[in-house]
């Protein structure tokens, strides 16, 4: 019937299988001019009634015109058209078909078509799955397109058309490269590949891009490729799905971001450190340049203050970070001050504690940036063209702003970018003020702890010193290593070096009561063993005060080693409570750690303290020094014992030098404990300079001896002295005789000061008073204490020892 028309079909016709399709030929005009059996059967229409007549009495709606036309449109431009429709049966009733339209030419070149048609309800299943399987992948939301094997288009549906921004003509028996220039073809082609030659598919393969339906715009796609087989096994081509996953991308992306930002930013408890990391996390991922702009006080460590009204605080720059390598973007560098001006975004969040954004930077900026062209000169020089500002703010309190710029990013920043740039601050601002607190902490305990070191060590005449303190390179410097030299009286000089468990202001603390407690017991003669002792009932008491708190922990276990050296005798004595032993350097260079009774550390009660005392010749070195320095050797402290004997076996070096060469030998990094060191050399009083003379208990006996010392006055040149000194041996050998025991001795002693010392075998304590105006004695060491610019008693081992001490002339000092 169609051949007798001499109609030609323009593609090979394909059947639809067993089930006699309908089938009627349609002219231009919508005339029908051809019509079978099966047509009649399906509609109830002969071919007398139909053929002639518009096709539209078939159809059950006006709608049905318009889409008959689009239906028309369609197959003439695509070849075919296969879908689900409704027609209508003679009866009246309706009939859901499944339709194909093929446009025919005839001999003249006249369009017509010819409309093949299954009843639905009646069609096979199988022949129903090929007409709806082939209009669901046509009008499928989901991107699809099939490929040759050599990877060329031959089928595209509308999905695919739709986002890929090129109609199906310019893709037809083209690659993937020649159409879609914002993908990494090369890469997807790869994927193909692997799958024609493996057969195995890939599915939801992820990338991003952009393409020709929204070119200024990154988006990401997951794809699923899929190998075309025949029913014998032939490759025929590959299938591929695509979706729009952006927003999944993105939501995982601010997702991984938010976590970075969580592990990143707060590794340390620096402020500025704090600050760049910030900057790090956003750069690129989701800014090109971004700035962190603090008040100055933030950064110092202090609360944020508000200056006068209607003036901003003094902002610096803590973070910046750029995609550029240098950052060229910024007019301030890292470090530096910034002025900004009051109406800029900028001051705008600092002020309202509200995140702004500027979409359109380059249109905005004119009108806050005026008097600043060098700004608006890198706006426009490296393209800015979107801006976010927040405040840094943490627990109410505003301490900056952040800034995030977009130059290569050609997205502008959207309103989901404002509430990530919101989290990332937010979560920095928290750590900010946390190491913003630290430091203010740290600073007051750095402080305190420099407070309570000696600043200056004096050791007089008896011996020279110099000291190291090398905090710990984990702890931020604060700590509880201390040291000391207390002169005391007889030209002796106390050495003592302790450690406090912990680090931080309770450490500080620590360290400086027992400092201030060391001193106290010093002042009191004692000798180190009972000093310890004291000491240890005190750290005791402490630690029973301060139960359960960290201060507690850092008092107890404490470790000291107290050493008193006496420069007439040449004699040291040394205790030890839990601490190292001293290091012992004699003059030709043999060095040795004495063997001194451990005794146990601090607070830990029911032990006994033992001294132990050495002879230290003219120009020995003692080296006192705290664990931390022989942990930082190696961990074994027998090898650092032997490194810091190797090196201290110089003792003709300045002590300057020898202490630096300590450190610079055992100390190859920063230390993970505290370090002090402390180097005495000794110096003796000779012959010169000391004199004593035994005396008989006897009244008659002060006259001589205010004698002999007037004597030995003046051939020491301190004439000026003679007075105050003859007083002083009367009152003090009187009270000896009258109030203590034989022997008797006096003793001076030109040092730094000149020391009158006498000394008896009882132990009774001397008492001074205050008599009435009528007692006829008892102001001999009311005398003494006026005269002197200090005097004391100290107990011996024969029984006590009073001592004054009185300055020397001026021009005796200089001598």
């Amino acid at each position: 019937m169609v051949s007798s028309e001499g109609i030609i079909p323009t593609e090979p016709l394909r059947p639809m299988d067993a089930a006699d399709p309908a089938m009627a030929v349609i002219d231009a005009r919508g005339t029908v001019i051809g019509w079978t059996p099966a047509a009649e059967d399906l509609v109830g229409y002969p071919a007398a009634d139909a053929v002639g007549r518009s096709a539209e009495h078939l159809l059950t709606s006006p709608d049905d015109v318009s889409r008959a036309v689009t239906v028309a449109e369609r197959s003439r431009a695509q070849g075919a058209w296969s879908g689900l429709a409704t027609v209508r049966h003679r009866s009246g009733r309706p009939v859901e078909v499944g339709l194909r339209a093929c446009p025919l030419s005839d001999l003249d070149g006249r369009d017509s078509w010819l409309v093949s048609a299954v009843d639905l309800g009646k069609a096979p299943s199988w022949v129903l799955g090929g007409s709806v399987l082939e209009a669901f992948l046509t009008r499928s939301p989901l991107a699809m397109a099939v490929l040759s094997p050599d990877l060329r288009y031959v089928w595209v549906n509308d999905a695919l058309e739709r986002r890929g921004g090129v109609p199906r003509a310019e893709r037809l028996g083209r690659r993937l490269a020649d159409t879609l220039p914002g993908l990494d073809t090369d890469a997807l082609e790869a994927q193909m590949r692997r799958v024609l030659a493996t057969g195995a598919p890939v599915i939801d393969y992820e990338y991003r891009g952009w393409t020709m339906a929204d070119p200024q715009r990154e988006h990401a796609y997951s794809t699923s490729f899929f190998r075309l087989d025949d029913a014998a096994g032939n490759i025929m081509g590959l299938c591929y799905m695509v979706m729009d996953v952006t927003e999944r991308w993105r939501a995982r992306e601010r997702l991984t971001l938010i976590d970075e930002a969580g592990t990143r930013i707060g590794s340390t408890l620096d402020v500025e450190h704090t600050a760049q990391e910030l900057a790090d996390v956003a750069v690129p991922r989701f800014a090109d340049f971004v700035t962190v702009d603090l008040v100055e006080s933030v950064v110092r460590g202090e609360e944020p203050v508000p200056g006068p009204a209607g003036t901003l605080p003094t902002f610096r720059r803590a973070g910046l970070r750029s995609v550029t390598e240098g950052t060229p973007e910024s007019i301030v560098e890292r470090g530096d001050q910034v002025t900004i001006d009051p109406a800029s975004p900028f001051v705008r969040a600092f002020q309202t504690g509200e995140a702004l954004l500027d979409r359109d930077l380059g249109e905005t900026a004119g009108r806050w940036l005026d008097e600043d062209p060098a700004r608006v000169e890198k706006i426009r020089q490296f393209g800015m063209h979107s801006l976010i500002a927040v405040p840094v703010r943490a627990r109410g309190t505003i301490m900056g702003v952040a800034s995030f710029v977009r130059s290569r990013y050609p997205t502008p920043f959207e309103e989901d970018d404002l509430l990530l740039a919101e989290d990332l601050v937010s979560r920095a601002a928290l750590c900010v003020d946390n190491a913003r607190r630290y430091t203010r902490e740290h600073t007051a305990a750095l402080t305190l702890q420099r407070s309570l070191l000696p600043h200056a060590l004096q050791g007089g005449m008896a011996i020279e010193v110099a000291s190291r303190y090398l905090p710990s390179g984990t702890h931020d410097g604060v700590g509880g290593d201390w040291f000391d030299v207390i002169p005391l009286s007889g030209a002796r000089v106390a050495l003592i070096v302790g450690d406090v468990v912990g680090h931080g202001i309770n450490a500080a603390a620590t360290m400086g009561r027992l400092r201030t407690a060391v001193h106290t017991l010093a002042d009191m003669e004692l000798p180190p063993d009972e000093l310890l002792a004291h000491l240890d009932d005190l750290v005791m008491r402490l630690t029973e005060e301060y139960r359960p708190e960290a201060s507690a922990i850092t008092v107890l276990g404490a470790t000291c080693l107290y050493a008193v050296y006496d420069p007439v005798t040449q004699r040291c004595t040394m205790a030890r409570a839990g601490h190292p032993p001293p290091a012992v350097v004699y003059p030709d260079g043999s060095v040795t750690f004495p063997d001194l009774p451990a005794g146990p550390p601090l607070g830990l009660g029911g032990l006994p303290f033992e001294a132990a005392e050495l002879e230290l010749p003219e120009g020995s070195l003692v080296a006192l020094y705290t664990d931390g320095l022989l942990s930082a050797c190696d961990p074994d402290i027998d090898v650092g014992m032997s490194c810091l004997r190797s090196v201290l076996a110089q003792p003709h070096l300045p002590l300057e030098s020898l202490s630096s060469a300590v450190l610079d030998n055992l100390l190859s990094s920063p230390p993970s404990d505290d370090v002090a060191l402390l180097i005495a050399r000794t110096h003796a009083l000779t012959g010169s300079s000391v004199v004593s003379w035994e005396l008989p208990s006897d009244p008659a006996i002060v006259a001589k001896a205010r004698s002999m010392a007037a004597r030995q006055l003046g051939e020491w040149g301190l004439e000026d002295l003679v007075l105050t000194t003859e007083l002083m041996v009367s009152e003090l050998v009187t009270n000896a005789i009258r109030h203590g025991a034989g022997p008797l001795r006096l003793r001076l002693i030109r040092h730094s000061v000149l020391i009158c010392e006498v000394s008896d075998g009882s132990s009774t304590s001397p008492r001074l008073r205050h008599p009435r105006t009528t007692d006829e004695g008892g102001r001999g060491l009311f005398l003494v204490a006026q005269l002197s610019r200090r005097w004391g008693t100290r107990y011996t081992e024969g029984g006590k020892l009073i001592w004054a001490e009185q300055d020397l002339p001026a021009s005796a000092a200089r001598g």
